[in-house]
């Protein structure tokens, strides 16, 4: 934690709409408390306060974290600005002790110029995957009608190579419900969300169980390939469906895709870079 003496952090606040100084203050208040579970030295901290069309829970709040060089990120939805805030600071401050348990680990990892593969000990803590890890769930996203829904965010980065530990460690620091990256045995692009009796599942576009990098989350393992689609057909499968998420093959691209559905109802997608 910080020491008492350090000066506050600078905590820079976006808000759209009507608002007060009042709000501005609680905002800064109430992220200042969260951010003294860190552990480690804040660079910098933004919050956005916007808002959508969903009638129950129409605030959207929003904090990106600058960890020490890593990005942490909460989202929550609420119905009064003050229950958004007063979720944000809850789940801000689980997104940070979680980080500041497992970040040494991940780190040394990266650090090394050959990736270790061994598994973490038994008992150790600073490794060892738990249930009580997992975050809560949110809500559901508003239910536009899907001949109203579009790709309003498109997304293209390169993905990194990961074993699967470290790629639920950046899902848990980055508040996702999903994460595509390429797995590091196997090659493939890959997805690892939250379901199954574990609590998390891969699914990859040429599923390869036995050519997995050793990991020591438990996960389950997908055994049906991606389907391969164009950007329309799977826009009209996620529709049909009414899912979530689909981790596809986009055929245009020769690449796993991931479209998913938005806190507001229309679509987002995201794509490998080196594959546009």
């Amino acid at each position: 934690m910080h020491a008492s003496n350090s000066p506050p952090v600078p905590v820079e606040v976006q808000v759209t709409g009507v608002h007060t100084d009042a709000l501005v203050a609680e905002v800064t208040e109430r992220m200042r408390a969260a951010l003294r579970h860190a552990g480690r030295p804040v660079l910098h901290a933004r919050v956005r306060i916007t808002r959508d069309g969903d009638p129950e829970r129409p605030i959207v709040a929003q904090a990106n974290i600058d960890l020490d060089g890593r990005l942490v990120r909460a989202q929550v939805h609420g119905g009064t600005d003050r229950d958004a805030l007063a979720r944000l600071e809850e789940r801000l401050r689980n997104r940070l002790q979680h980080v500041s348990r497992t970040a040494g680990t991940w780190e040394d990892r990266r650090g090394r110029s050959e990736p270790s593969m061994a598994a973490p000990q038994p008992g150790d803590e600073r490794t060892e995957w738990r249930h009580g890890d997992l975050p809560t769930r949110r809500g559901p996203s508003y239910p536009r009608p899907p001949a109203e829904r579009q790709i309003i965010r498109h997304k293209s980065f390169s993905v990194a190579e990961s074993e699967i530990d470290e790629a639920a460690f950046d899902m848990e620091s980055l508040d996702y419900d999903f994460h595509l990256f390429t797995e590091l045995g196997s090659g493939q692009d890959s997805v690892l969300y939250r379901a199954g009796p574990t609590g998390y599942r891969i699914a990859q576009v040429e599923p390869h169980p036995e050519s997995l990098a050793p990991h020591s989350l438990e996960v389950t393992v997908s055994r049906q390939p991606a389907a391969d689609l164009s950007t329309d057909e799977a826009i009209d499968r996620m529709a049909a469906l009414d899912l979530p998420f689909l981790f596809y093959l986009d055929r245009e691209r020769g690449r796993g895709a991931l479209l998913y559905h938005r806190y507001d109802g229309h679509y987002g997608l995201i794509t490998p870079a080196d594959s546009d």
